[in-house]
């Protein structure tokens, strides 16, 4: 339930976030800078999160506390008070918000995991409530914005997040085991190993490829004259597309191995990304583009679970989620918005695409060396 109200949240405020500010009259660079406060706070949120779960075992009531504290700052979006003060309650939501999930997918994966082994199956089944609840917000708030305009913005704000705070209080309040303080650098160990250092490049690569779609694609298709209900439905599409990969994901990914299925999502991305640059009005076209998203985020995802918790077991698995958090969303997501947003104002929004595939090439290079480092890393189960 927790899952799925999260990202139902997340479902209607990142696609339409942007087209919101645009209303507002913000200009693109501004936009960008915005948007970018989210990423900005999981370059601290959720490893801080993460290591006061590892080191308390109470992560029940952190997610609860951050679920009330986002929706009680949330109130702050109802008032026009300017460009600083929303940067501000977004920096104070956004804090709260972004050690949610680094702390529930490390709950998740240890549930998960049998005998040390990563359950993909398992994982599936449980992470397409998520991509539902995505599912659901994007097209119903495409609808409603369509027809009503994007001045209930904010009443869909508090209503998703009040439902998220609902569903951490009705987690089960249970307590797992805290790890010592000195168990910190337990973590630098792990980060010094090759395969694992090509591994957070490779992550960084691709998810700055893919920020580049949570904060332009939405302002890509409404200048190119797209509907709202249209653009609701295009991400509904990749969503789609991704529940269908959690729910079958255990036949696929025995195929290749780990580091395998990380050169592959690359490559595809790379591709992705340049279809949607190219032939944005090629309707085939940019369905097939939308499509990739099983491999480019689902598949992908899963693997970087399975091999976070491959390389941060047990008493590091918050910090090592969290880390994931800040090296493939945080950084890339504070570069690709200012960058993105430079880039658009200077050359227009098709060349921040045209960026997004050389960055995921990038990617598929640092995946390809990260394989060559540990070939045998097995597939998840």
């Amino acid at each position: 339930m927790l899952s799925a109200s999260y990202f139902a949240h997340i479902g209607f405020f990142n696609p339409y976030l942007p087209l919101w500010l645009k209303e507002l009259g913000f200009s693109l660079i501004a936009i960008a800078v915005l948007t970018s406060v989210q990423s900005a706070t999981r370059l601290f949120a959720p490893y801080l999160w993460g290591s006061l779960s590892d080191r308390t075992g109470e992560r029940v009531r952190l997610l609860r506390y951050g679920a009330t504290a986002a929706l009680l700052v949330s109130l702050g979006l109802w008032f026009d008070a300017g460009g600083v003060v929303l940067f501000v309650v977004l920096l104070l939501m956004f804090s709260h918000t972004s050690g949610m999930m680094p702390m529930s997918e490390a709950a998740l994966a240890h549930l998960v995991s049998q005998g040390g082994t990563f359950d993909a199956r398992r994982y599936g089944r449980v992470r397409l409530w998520g991509s539902l609840g995505f599912l659901v917000t994007v097209v119903a708030a495409g609808l409603w914005f369509e027809r009503f305009g994007l001045v209930h913005f904010p009443a869909w704000t508090l209503g998703t997040l009040a439902a998220v705070a609902l569903s951490a209080w009705l987690l089960p309040d249970f307590r797992e085991p805290a790890h010592a303080t000195e168990d910190a650098a337990g973590v630098w160990p792990v980060l010094r190993q090759p395969p694992v250092r090509w591994f957070f490049a490779a992550v960084f690569f691709h998810v700055l490829a893919h920020i580049f779609i949570y904060v332009f694609f939405s302002l890509y298709l409404d200048s190119l004259g797209y509907s709202k209900t249209v653009i609701g439905l295009l991400w509904a599409l990749s969503v789609v597309i991704e529940i269908a990969w959690f729910f079958t994901q255990s036949r696929w990914l025995p195929r290749f191995s780990l580091s395998g299925w990380l050169v592959l999502a690359a490559a595809l991305m790379s591709l992705r990304m340049a279809l949607t640059a190219g032939l944005p009005l090629v309707w085939p076209v940019l369905l097939l583009a939308q499509a990739l998203h099983a491999i480019t985020f689902a598949a992908h995802h899963t693997v970087c679970i399975a091999l976070l918790s491959h390389h941060f077991p047990g008493r590091l698995r918050g910090r090592g989620q969290a880390l994931y958090t800040v090296v493939g969303y945080g950084l890339p997501g504070v570069v690709g918005g200012l960058a993105g947003g430079l880039l658009s104002s200077a050359f227009g929004l098709a060349s921040v695409f045209w960026l997004s595939s050389a960055c995921a090439a990038v990617a598929c290079l640092c995946a390809l060396r990260a394989r060559a480092l540990q070939p045998t890393s097995a597939a998840a189960g």
